[in-house]
């Protein structure tokens, strides 16, 4: 659930400072596709191939018996890990998954559309679309996660916490193994669950509405590179009420539905740089490939 022009990188109006110093040590990609939906982008993103050829034309809950619509990646569409493993790494899932069948996803199985028979080594990580960032239900590998006791706990930390402690284990038994680490956030879907201090960081950011968010980050990545300088901006959908014609009770519900989500995106953003800070801590930092 995260747009375009939600990031400062791209041109939004939320602060990326982790993404920020990717990009500037790499490349922006300004022409990558998406499914406009999380289950089919990720099977194409792990697998390679369009995501019908990878058997999830639609989320695992509405799966069919039609070919592309199974729910199911099929062993023809071989994943990203599963190479790589073949080619001696260690690999590690963490985070959101979504891309077991549906009807797989308890436990007791099977397990050979899991992380673990999808190529990966570890999982730490919630089998479904969403979760509660706050008491989320967690699998370790198969096994269920006892529910912290932290009264600060929240799961964008904790799934950083646990991908640098498996990265340092992993590096200090076998410094020479080389590592695919897949970190899948459940930032910034539904629910949007952050700690209010990041939420208030934005207090009042929004007051003007999307009308005018929509103009100032398109002139923004005009700016930026990110579009053509001769761009035009698309008409707002009909859908979409004016916000001059919202009630003042409406933009101001909206308005904070805009802050707690930009504050999910920048506490996001600032736990993926401690993971980033850890990796490029590595003796072998310059031979590490960062796709964020």
């Amino acid at each position: 659930d995260a747009g375009y022009g939600q990031f400062g990188t791209f041109g939004g109006q939320v602060p990326t400072p982790a993404l920020d110093r990717v990009a500037a040590d790499g490349l922006r990609y300004t022409r990558f596709h998406t499914t406009a939906l999380c289950s089919p982008t990720r099977a194409a993103l792990l697998t390679g191939r369009n995501h019908h050829v990878a058997g999830t034309g639609a989320i695992t809950e509405v799966a069919t018996g039609y070919d592309g619509y199974t729910g199911i990646i099929p062993r023809s569409a071989g994943t990203v890990a599963q190479v790589l493993r073949q080619h001696g790494y260690a690999t590690s899932w963490f985070g959101k998954n979504h891309n077991t069948p549906d009807w797989e996803t308890s436990q007791v199985g099977p397990f050979d559309r899991w992380p673990s028979g999808l190529g990966f080594d570890y999982f730490y990580g919630f089998m479904g679309g969403d979760m509660d960032q706050w008491q989320p239900t967690l699998y370790e590998n198969h096994q269920l996660v006892p529910r912290s006791g932290d009264p600060n706990y929240i799961l964008t930390r904790d799934l950083v916490d646990r991908a640098i402690a498996w990265l340092r284990r992993t590096r200090s038994i076998d410094a020479e193994k080389p590592f695919f680490l897949y970190m899948a956030t459940g930032a910034t879907h539904a629910p949007h669950h952050v700690h209010p201090e990041y939420v208030a960081k934005f207090k009042g950011r929004f007051d003007a509405g999307w009308d005018v968010y929509r103009e100032q980050t398109f002139e923004r990545q005009k700016r930026l590179g990110v579009g053509p300088k001769d761009a035009r901006l698309t008409k707002r959908p009909a859908e979409l009420p004016a916000w001059d014609s919202l009630s003042a009770d409406q933009r101001r519900l909206f308005a904070r539905m805009m802050e707690v989500f930009a504050g999910f995106t920048a506490e996001t953003d600032h736990e993926m740089g401690r993971l980033l800070e850890v990796v490029r801590a590595l003796p072998d930092a310059d031979n590490t490939l960062v796709l964020y």
